[in-house]
């Protein structure tokens, strides 16, 4: 996927996963229930600060805070822009 957003300094361009639509148990989830995908893959990385380097690459799995970021809209799919230092793991 190429995206023509190339991000600033520390940050990156995270595409969150799509929200569960069922349960385990086979209940369907209505849109006003469902949380927000606190997981995602990384699509376009800063090139970091002189003193600290960039840790996740594109492609990457990520997880992060549930009100990390700054949610934007780019040819119809969402993306979060965010700091690094907001992900929390690498999956």
């Amino acid at each position: 996927m190429s995206v023509n957003i190339k991000p600033l300094a520390d940050r990156v361009l995270i595409e969150p996963v799509a929200a569960e639509q069922t349960t385990a148990s086979g209940i369907i989830i209505p849109d006003t229930a469902k949380e927000k995908p606190q997981k995602g893959k990384v699509v376009a990385v800063g090139s970091g600060k002189p003193d600290e380097p960039m840790t996740v690459k594109e492609g990457d799995v990520v997880l992060y805070g549930k009100y990390a970021g700054t949610e934007i809209n780019v040819d119809g799919n969402d993306y979060l822009i965010m700091k690094e230092s907001d992900i929390l793991a690498i999956v």
